[in-house]
């Protein structure tokens, strides 16, 4: 009996890792040109959820940059050259809570293909706006509640746990304020890659990174050219809508401009 159970569970992680891989051929051939999301959290999810080592081996041969990021920025469990970490990486992951978050990524997130013309047409505008930027090969994963975007280098990592919708009951269950749970939705993991991606191109001065003021003037530049890539207003605040005003009297400042105003010269322009 043993022997037969364990062999109905590796036929079906076979099944499931050839329905995915199937879903996301079909995906790409609706989707032939721009953005295609490489879903690495499918694979994740097989070895997370079945300990199949075929899944951790095509983890490390076919996603060695994505496992990093996971094991070492995003869950903070060592190294991933580690001896013991395919074993912590498995076992952190059996906390009942995460072993449900899976379950409802598999599920909100089966298919992705929405999310790849959104960002197609989103950076689309955004080498429009900015020349020369290039777009960073996207990845989905399942952390455990950290971060929502993880950049690196030429690549970025969606963390589809953060994005399960604004009522899921382990937001709830944690905490989470009614104004952050209203962020954790399908609507804003397009407006955040695009976000997250211009912040490591534009970082935060030293300076602005200690002082609220100056921290709150930069994301705003920042959210303010999201908003004109998504080609609708995601982002409002005070600042945004000045920066909206100045650009109006001056047509010709170029995004780039824009991302490196200081903040006192939208104040003056106000006061003219």
């Amino acid at each position: 009996m043993r022997k037969l159970c364990l062999f109905y569970l590796f036929a079906l992680a076979a099944l499931l890792g050839c329905q995915w891989q199937m879903s996301s051929s079909q995906e790409q051939q609706e989707n032939p040109t721009g953005v295609v999301i490489d879903r690495f959290d499918r694979v994740e999810s097989l070895y997370l959820t079945m300990a199949d080592y075929a899944a951790l081996r095509q983890m490390k041969t076919d996603y060695p940059l994505q496992t990093r990021n996971l094991v070492e920025n995003v869950l903070q469990l060592g190294k991933a050259n580690d001896p013991q970490i395919d074993s912590q990486l498995l076992t952190f992951f059996q906390d009942t809570t995460l072993q449900t978050i899976i379950n409802d990524v598999e599920r909100i997130y089966e298919r992705t293909n929405d999310l790849e013309k959104q960002l197609s047409s989103a950076f689309k505008r955004l080498q429009t706006m900015l020349p020369g930027i290039v777009v960073p090969r996207i990845y989905t994963q399942i952390g455990s509640l950290d971060q929502s975007i993880v950049v690196d280098d030429s690549i970025l990592g969606i963390s589809l746990d953060k994005y399960l919708g604004a009522d899921h009951p382990v937001y709830l269950r944690y905490g989470y304020t009614e104004q952050q749970r209203s962020m954790m939705t399908r609507e804003y993991i397009v407006p955040d890659c695009l976000g997250f991606y211009l912040l490591s191109l534009y970082p935060m001065s030293e300076e602005a990174d200690s002082v609220p003021e100056l921290r709150r003037w930069h994301m705003s530049k920042i959210q303010s050219v999201v908003n004109q890539a998504m080609g609708r207003k995601i982002f409002s605040n005070d600042d945004i809508e000045m920066l909206a005003r100045y650009r109006q009297r001056h047509p010709h400042t170029t995004t780039h401009d824009l991302l490196m105003l200081d903040r006192h010269l939208p104040m003056v322009e106000e006061k003219r």
